[in-house]
């Protein structure tokens, strides 16, 4: 790992990944129903005052993007192998989370497969996944701009979570006090 990734265009970067994770993640979007898809981007809840806290994650999230795909991946080195482990439990834990969105009936919230371990299980697997490309470039700069991306993605889970207490009421309440935000440590 080294601070400061050598930046060029090559076939071996780590886009590789990202064309991967949002190849899996447009086919399922595809072939979810329109209404499943609705729900999944719902803002109509949130506040201006959210909206701009959640939107800050982009001054970090970019410069972040911009090194996974401008980064050689190192393949051969151990940090490559252990990224693409990371990077592929990432992608299947996103999969099955967004099923298990998909899975949950309109009009109530999802609690059942990873939702039962998390309220957020999307969002950490995302990172989970970004982290795994990270690790493969071997950056620690990449990680350090997406750990306070992920940290400004909080303000995002916040307001999601005020929206479902509203639109759920008593049942979401009950659901946020048996499971915690992010996994047994929040």
């Amino acid at each position: 790992m080294q601070w400061f990734p050598r930046l060029e265009l090559s076939w071996q970067n780590g886009w590789v990944f990202l064309v991967i994770f949002y190849g899996v993640y447009g086919l399922l979007l595809w072939a979810f129903p329109h209404d499943v898809v609705a729900r999944l981007y719902d803002r109509s809840g949130w506040s201006q005052r959210q909206s701009r806290l959640s939107a800050m994650r982009l001054f970090f999230i970019l410069p972040t993007l911009a090194m996974m795909v401008l980064s050689p991946l190192k393949v051969g080195a151990n940090v490559f192998l252990v990224g693409t482990a990371t990077f592929a439990l990432g992608l299947l834990g996103f999969g099955v989370a967004l099923l298990n969105f998909r899975d949950t009936p309109p009009g109530r919230p999802a609690t059942s497969g990873l939702y039962r371990v998390s309220r957020n299980p999307q969002v950490i697997t995302l990172f989970l996944a970004s982290y795994g490309i990270c690790i493969a470039i071997g950056s620690w700069l990449a990680v350090l701009t997406l750990f306070l991306a992920q940290l400004c993605a909080h303000f995002r889970i916040l307001a999601e979570e005020g929206s479902c207490l509203r639109q759920y009421g008593d049942s979401y309440r009950a659901y946020v006090q048996s499971v915690p935000r992010y996994f047994w440590l929040f």
